[in-house]
């Protein structure tokens, strides 16, 4: 072998070794069952965030496309398509004729995808705000395939998302109304998602998998905790010293409680005993 030759295979090794991101994992093991993500300045000057995986991590963007690529100029393809769409209806007056074909779909499936590895670092580091954006936003595009889609699988196929990415938005909403105690507020969102989730299964059929849903379960041990912090009525606190009163079988607090509770217009919820 030439000199030559032997100095172009140390260059290509070294270049090689350049690449290697040893460095960037060291002190950063992976844990199986734990989503392990850190927020991270980049070499461009803004911030990033990364998620730890088995074999590596993904580094996001944290606004715009998680890649930071700008399809056809647009800040995503979910933009790009509802620009055409938006552009079809200027043009004929109405959206009817406007479809997306089958490999449209799958593009944007594999967008949502960047997107959903986002919001869920996002939500481990608290940054509710990324996450409210980026679930309204691929919520839009289980709205955009399920309803111009030419295909009736890519019009159906995302749909087993949506319970999930309405928890996920509806905790979002109700942690950033939470941090500044705004309790009744929080409470709304997380109901008016549970409202949401309902429809869906009612949507499809599945009213019974409603009370079973893992989505559903979340976001009311989420309002059994904001109902903590929510003021407690006198009404209400004389209600519970009644049902307290009854089941311990103290009938004679129990009926003055109840004369307290009349006069105030409440009628007990507890039956006489």
């Amino acid at each position: 072998m030439s000199d030559e030759s032997s100095h172009d295979d140390k260059n290509e090794t070294k270049s090689a070794g350049s690449k290697d991101i040893s460095s960037v994992l060291r002190g950063w093991e992976y844990e199986p069952g734990v989503i392990n993500v850190r927020k991270i300045n980049g070499l461009d000057g803004h911030p990033k965030v990364q998620m730890r995986l088995d074999l590596g991590l993904l580094q996001m963007e944290m606004t715009g496309r998680p890649d930071g690529l700008r399809p056809h100029g647009h800040e995503s393809l979910l933009d790009y398509f509802e620009s055409l769409l938006a552009e079809h209806r200027r043009k004929h007056g109405t959206e009817l004729g406007f479809h997306l074909s089958s490999q449209q779909c799958a593009s944007l499936r594999e967008e949502a995808v960047m997107y959903y590895h986002r919001y869920l670092s996002l939500f481990v580091l608290e940054e509710f705000g990324g996450v409210v954006r980026d679930t309204a936003r691929n919520l839009r595009v289980l709205d955009l395939c399920g309803k111009y889609a030419e295909d009736e699988q890519d019009r159906l196929v995302l749909e087993q998302y949506r319970p999930y990415i309405v928890m996920m938005h509806a905790r979002a909403q109700a942690s950033i109304l939470f941090s500044t105690k705004k309790y009744a507020q929080a409470l709304a969102k997380v109901e008016a998602g549970l409202a949401q989730i309902r429809e869906f299964f009612a949507q499809f059929g599945q009213e019974e998998a409603y009370t079973e849903s893992n989505e559903v379960q979340a976001l009311k041990r989420l309002a059994r905790e904001i109902r903590k912090k929510l003021p407690v009525s006198p009404a209400t606190r004389l209600q519970r010293r009644l049902e307290r009163a009854v089941k311990e079988e103290r009938y004679e607090e129990a009926a003055k409680l109840r004369d307290k509770l009349a006069a105030m217009g409440k009628g007990p919820d507890v039956q006489k005993a």
